[in-house]
């Protein structure tokens, strides 16, 4: 996580960055004592965080959180001020925090947390992933494209394994039916684990997939998905099943065994 922080007082801005500098979530953190400094830093870089003196000298930090969201519509606002009158203004703002000075570690470690799984939740939305009738990985509406069938293929078995870990050779023989996993294939199915690689990267999404130690997984949390929706017991979802699961691919054929028997039982 990047987060800068703003304020007029070097002290107070030293003691802000100090104090982030501390946290595990932030990889970097910058100081500004001015809104001037701000709005050119935000002309070539980007934020995930900002926490704001409201009153400056030059420009409020109001009229700062509108000119940063200009130019970084994603970053998360958090206010920190003497004045706790300014709260109601603030939130109307929906900023996603506001701290009142002096600041504790305690209390910033609160906020920073708060923010960073309100944006988890937000950038999660846009990821959606489809397994009823023919599986499909959608990033803000738009069906992605594999340059490789099999690598669409794994993915949709790793969504299928709920984010269980699963072996090369597990994975090659639900793909490959019974063919054998040697040094060929082998090579052909690390070509195949770059390219899903490749193609998750190109749209932005590769934080939904891993290996490691030769074990693969998605991370459910990191996306949205109608069979993960149903697990969790939503029935509105259930009632789009139309009896097609993950089309075409037979080691689906358990997971579609269980949704007809949650319907019809």
């Amino acid at each position: 996580m990047k987060v800068i922080c703003v304020d007029d007082e070097q002290y107070i801005l030293e003691h802000m960055v100090n104090m982030c500098a501390k946290l595990d979530d932030i990889d970097e953190v910058t100081g500004f004592k001015s809104a001037k400094e701000v709005l050119s830093y935000f002309d070539a870089h980007k934020a995930d965080i900002a926490l704001l003196d409201i009153d400056m000298p030059d420009m409020s930090g109001m009229e700062l959180a509108e000119a940063i969201k200009a130019k970084n519509p994603d970053i998360s606002i958090i206010f920190v001020t003497v004045y706790s009158e300014y709260a109601v203004e603030a939130f109307s703002m929906h900023v996603s925090g506001y701290l009142l000075k002096p600041v504790s570690k305690d209390k910033l470690e609160k906020e920073i947390q708060y923010a960073i799984m309100n944006k988890e939740n937000i950038d999660n939305q846009h990821i959606a992933v489809r397994t009823f009738g023919n599986f499909d990985v959608m990033v803000d509406g738009r069906a992605i494209s594999f340059a490789r069938s099999k690598s669409k293929e794994l993915l949709a078995f790793l969504v299928d394994k709920r984010g269980s870990g699963v072996s090369r050779s597990e994975a090659f023989t639900a793909l490959y039916d019974n063919a054998e996993y040697d040094r060929p294939m082998q090579k052909q199915f690390d070509v195949i684990i770059r390219s899903l690689r490749d193609t998750l990267k190109e749209n932005g999404i590769s934080h939904i997939f891993d290996i490691n130690s030769g074990f693969m997984r998605v991370y459910p949390e990191k996306f949205v998905c109608d069979i993960y929706q149903v697990l969790e017991g939503d029935r509105d979802v259930l009632n789009s099943y139309k009896g097609e699961y993950m089309s075409g691919y037979s080691w689906g054929y358990n997971t579609e065994a269980y949704l007809s028997n949650i319907i019809y039982k």
